[in-house]
């Protein structure tokens, strides 16, 4: 019998005593056997359709291997595939995040599913899954936002330094490199930084700089970054440095200067100008501003 004949047989489940013997002698008896057996388990795509056995065997000759492969190989290449596409689903409809992230000198107010608020600082991010906000409040930041939490339950931000967890409050996380920061401005906020709880109340703050713990009070009801102006207390001065960078999308290089001294005070995100002579003058330093958006700040006495 012609082979494409036997096999449409097969297809059909007709095959007599005789004919599946000469079947099995077939080739590509068990990759098509193989095939037709997890085919089964499949639903079919809305996508394609193949109704008739010839047009089948069209594709089929095709997308034919030119080399002979092993049952063993097949079944290895198919069950890559089918484990691809089923990551891929997951990855997508599934776990599919939503990424909320700001430029050099850009804030942003961004409203989670909970009607919960989060504003963005310069160079920030926020991730989350949208399909498990309702029943896991939980997001990752990389830099600076300032939250205003419904009430409801646990709400967590994590961050590459630490966890911080609430119910309902309003609260500022800053996470930059060495640098962690929380402050409360309602309610409470509890701190989870490598193993080491903190519980803030209304009006405290939480800061890890350089793997040293410090806490203080804060006097303002909102963060003064919301308002356009960064203030710091008794922070390294390349902090300083590094903020003004984030702000207004520059390069700052320094000569001679120490930059981990103390720097006590703060600089409007409006104005170049007066952002530079607030953080210079304070500390007996000059600066020079480039066409190129280049600051070069350097001693006075040089």
């Amino acid at each position: 019998m012609d082979k494409d004949d036997l096999i449409n047989k097969w297809l059909n489940n007709e095959l007599t005593n005789a004919e599946k013997k000469q079947f099995s002698e077939l080739n590509d008896s068990e990759y098509n056997e193989f095939i037709v057996d997890k085919a089964k388990h499949f639903k079919a795509s809305n996508f394609f359709k193949t109704s008739e056995f010839e047009s089948f065997k069209e594709l089929y000759e095709q997308q034919k291997p030119t080399k002979k492969y092993a049952s063993f190989n097949v079944f290895l290449k198919i069950a890559s595939v089918v484990i691809i596409g089923l990551g891929l689903y997951y990855t997508i409809f599934f776990n599919a995040q939503t990424n909320i992230e700001t430029l050099a000198g850009e804030k942003l107010a961004y409203i989670l599913p909970d009607n919960s608020i989060v504003e963005l600082n310069a160079l920030s991010s926020i991730k989350y899954t949208k399909e498990e906000w309702q029943d896991h409040r939980m997001l990752l930041l990389d830099g600076e936002a300032f939250f205003k939490v419904e009430k409801g339950s646990t709400f967590n931000v994590k961050t590459s330094h630490g966890l911080v967890t609430v119910v309902g409050t309003e609260f500022n996380v800053k996470q930059r490199r060495n640098y962690f920061e929380v402050k409360c401005f309602e309610g409470i906020v509890k701190v989870n930084f490598d193993h080491v709880n903190k519980t803030l109340s209304e009006g405290n703050s939480f800061l890890v700089l350089n793997g040293e713990f410090t806490e203080g009070e804060i006097n303002n009801k909102t963060p003064k970054w919301t308002e356009n102006m960064s203030e710091f207390n008794a922070i390294p001065f390349k902090e300083v440095l590094a903020e003004i960078e984030r702000q207004y999308n520059l390069q700052i290089v320094y000569k001679d200067i120490n930059t981990n001294r103390l720097f006590t005070g703060g600089f409007p995100h409006d104005n170049l100008e007066n952002a530079l002579i607030a953080i210079t003058q304070p500390m007996n330093l000059s600066y020079e501003l480039s066409p190129s958006n280049m600051v070069t700040i350097h001693d006075k006495e040089n």
